[in-house]
């Protein structure tokens, strides 16, 4: 059964989230509080994707999503919050979400995003053999791991997916919507923007200095290019 994490604590909300994702075929876990959430999590180490709300009676869903991360880096991660606000989302993403869906969403959004994810962290796909070596990264398509100079990089599933198609178009310049289609779907919903906080999130993690990055660099008023 397709486990998916539902940290909600507005009942009513809560169950309507259930409801369609039991309709798609998932098992969802319910949480009200962040401290439930993870325990959740614990108890059920199969779970490949949480929907986290930002608003909680006892920690906010920003620590839930950081401490979640850290504990199983390739589990997908949606927030889902009422608020608006272009840095919230920036703050949900660079915490290490996914994806981000403002309320109210309608059903078919929430479960395209939520079909679309789980196929990412590789719930319904079978693993490709083999491996990606560029410079000094070695990109393992078999784990879906990658090493700099024999040193693992924790990836998130949406890193890793922007990082494989990086390296398999060197020195090709990716549009955003380029980007954006290949990782998260043509049927994706949300804004361009996430693209942009991904790569952030990425240069962080793999560039020697990501304020002036040499491995993704910008090619300004389209998108992004890989080059070693």
């Amino acid at each position: 059964m397709k486990k998916v994490l539902v940290l909600e604590d507005e009942t009513s909300i809560r169950s309507f989230v259930v409801i369609n994702l039991r309709r798609s075929g998932y098992e969802p876990i319910e949480a009200a509080t962040g401290a439930e959430a993870l325990e959740q999590k614990k108890q059920n180490p199969d779970i490949k994707v949480a929907l986290l709300d930002i608003m909680l009676p006892d920690i906010d869903g920003f620590e839930v999503c950081r401490q979640l991360r850290a504990s199983d880096p390739k589990l997908g991660i949606i927030m889902l919050s009422a608020r608006t606000q272009e840095m919230d989302k920036v703050t949900g993403l660079m915490t290490g979400a996914d994806d981000y869906v403002t309320k109210p969403f309608s059903p078919a959004e929430l479960l395209a995003r939520v079909d679309a994810l789980y196929r990412r962290v590789g719930g319904d796909e079978e693993l490709a053999t083999g491996e990606l070596v560029q410079g000094p990264f070695r990109l393992n398509t078999h784990n879906r791991t990658l090493e700099k100079n024999g040193d693992r990089i924790k990836l998130t599933q949406v890193e890793y997916s922007i990082m494989k198609l990086f390296m398999d178009n060197p020195g090709k310049a990716l549009s955003r919507e380029d980007i954006l289609n290949a990782v998260w779907g043509r049927n994706y919903f949300g804004e361009l923007k996430i693209v942009d906080v991904n790569i952030r999130r990425l240069r962080i993690k793999i560039e020697d200095d990501s304020t002036n990055p040499t491995y993704i660099t910008t090619v300004w008023g389209y998108g992004y290019k890989w080059g070693i």
